[in-house]
């Protein structure tokens, strides 16, 4: 296995881990719906089911995949289908792209294994349950933040990486083999 493969491949396993062993602990311990305060007025173990899209994510009227949602209804098969084959298409965009990046593009490598796992993690949950598991709520006074769970925190700090690499290429495609 090369450098890259056995980078992709610990982070995979280690991320995927500890969210679903977060997961189960939360499912073991907490009842749903029940908050532990942790750090008063700021930070809360919360266990809630997600039947929906992470943080609101798909809320803007014009995005394919909320009109979907929307068309479906309450129809719960229905939203997690859609919801199962949306992860489906991004685990495997996310894969090509990684199949693409050369090996010397580390941090390329890392964000997008973090997004590849958190939605891995995610994916897992919605074949069991049908719904993901959430619970990190952190708010503020009478403001919270929608609760999320591990796998979310991997998708964003992905997300936020690659964007910030991106942005500095400078009209670079880092993931094209020709210009590395």
């Amino acid at each position: 296995m090369s450098g890259k493969g056995k980078l992709v491949t610990s982070l995979l396993v280690s991320i995927i881990l500890l969210d679903q062993a977060s997961k189960i602990a939360v499912d073991r311990t907490i009842p749903l719906n029940h908050s532990i305060p942790v750090i008063e007025n700021l930070f809360n173990l919360t266990y809630i089911r997600n039947t929906g899209a992470a943080f609101g994510i798909f809320a803007g009227e014009n995005l394919p995949l909320r009109r979907a949602l929307l068309f479906a209804g309450e129809n719960l098969p229905l939203r997690r289908a859609l919801l199962i084959g949306f992860s489906v298409v991004a685990i495997g965009f996310v894969v090509v792209l990684l199949k693409r990046l050369p090996g010397m593009e580390k941090g390329l490598i890392v964000a997008l294994t973090f997004i590849l796992a958190g939605a891995i993690g995610n994916l897992i949950d919605r074949l069991m349950y049908g719904e993901v598991i959430d619970f990190l709520d952190f708010y503020w006074s009478k403001y919270h933040w929608p609760a999320f769970n591990f796998a979310d925190s991997f998708i964003t700090l992905g997300v936020l990486a690659t964007l910030y690499r991106l942005i500095r290429t400078k009209g670079q495609d880092p993931f094209s083999p020709s210009d590395s």
